[in-house]
Formats: C-alpha cells, structure tokens, sequence
C-alpha cells in the first residue's frame, strides 16, 4: 500500500480511527464552536485554544489552531502515516474546521510546515475533496470522499488540492500536519516554530527567557 503514496502523492487510509472516536470529536467541536460563538455575541474575546469564526480561507466559520485534542490525534496517526508513506515524520501542528453551507475552499498549495499532511473526516455532512496529482495548476483533478475516520494523507506542498462550495450544513474536518525528519523543512520547521505541540500560535519563534 505505502507504494501508492510514493507514486501518487496522496493515499486514503480507510478507517484511520473509529467512528465513535470520530463523532466524540465532530461533537467537542461542535460544543466548542458554540462556546466561541456565545462569547462573542456577549463581548468577549476567545483565547487562540477556543478557536475563532473565520480565517484567511474561511472567512465565517469556526476553526481552531493547535487545539490539544487535534494534536493529540496529530501524535496518534503519526504511526498510519509513517507506515504508508514509508518517511520518517515529525509533526509540526493540527488545524481544524467545522465548514457550514456555502464554504469553499479554494484550489491552493500549502506551506512548509504542511510537507505531508492528512485531512480526516470527523463527521457532518458528506463534503468531496480534489486533488490534482500531476502537480499542474488549473487541471481537472480527481474527487476523493471520506466517510468519518477515514483520511487522506497528501504531498500538500506539491498538490494543488480544493473544495466545490458545500452544499450541506455541517462538516468537521482535521488538517494534521507533518515534514519528512530528513527533508529540507524539518529543523526551521519544528512543531510549526512553537516550542512544543499544544502551544496557541502566539508561542510561534517564542523564545523561552530564563529568570
């Protein structure tokens, strides 16, 4: 099987964790979401680990940053990714959303620290997801599905990958994300410039000052 990853960049790893492990998450972030979305609406800033309502990508719905269940599961996998990929990984951080109708994620390549990555369904509605594994911009692509607990690991540096605009309500998907130890990215990039994983973004190029 780690023959597919090689030559294709991109592998699906059915049933990657249990499903109940899976709704367990969806359902956490489901509460935490709901927690963000109280204290804004009562004039209160949530802390990074709660998450936000929008990003760069994403600009209305919730989505978290190095939040300590995500990297838990960011050191669960690493065994399923090396196994397949047959490269000895190190992780750098988890991002997580909760995507609601109308989301869409543009076609894009990642940045380093996203070198080999997996995206995991959690739960929610069913929501394609394509890669273009020729490494060319603009093609047609191919159009994978996961069903919760299933991932797909990916080249994300080297594969332009997207989503259609969702037509459902709810889906919860986890980005964990890693470098080849041996590559060119693993020392800059170490736990995505935090000290350690579990640490909000704020920790990144933090220098620890002793007293």
């Amino acid at each position: 099987m780690s023959d597919t990853f090689k030559e294709k960049k991109y592998q699906v790893i059915k049933n990657a964790i249990s499903s109940e492990l899976a709704n367990f998450c969806l359902n956490y972030l489901l509460l935490k979401r709901d927690a963000v979305k109280y204290m804004i609406e009562s004039g209160e800033l949530p802390n990074d680990w709660l998450g936000t309502l929008g990003d760069s990508q994403i600009p209305n719905s919730y989505s978290c940053y190095s939040d300590p269940v995500m990297e838990t599961l960011l050191v669960k996998v690493i065994s399923t990714m090396k196994e397949h990929t047959k490269l000895d990984l190190v992780p750098t951080y988890s991002y997580t959303r909760l995507y609601e109708k109308g989301d869409e994620l543009k076609r894009h390549k990642d940045r380093p620290s996203c070198e080999i990555s997996t995206t995991m369904n959690l739960g929610g509605d069913d929501w394609s997801i394509y890669l273009e594994p020729s490494g060319e911009v603009n093609k047609e692509g191919i159009k994978i599905d996961l069903t919760p607990g299933d991932m797909l690991i990916y080249s994300g540096c080297d594969l332009e990958h997207w989503r259609e605009p969702f037509e459902g309500n709810i889906c919860g998907q986890v980005f964990l994300h890693y470098n080849h130890k041996n590559g060119p990215f693993a020392e800059t990039n170490k736990f995505d410039k935090r000290p350690l994983l579990g640490l909000p973004g704020f920790f990144q190029n933090h220098i620890k000052i002793n007293s």
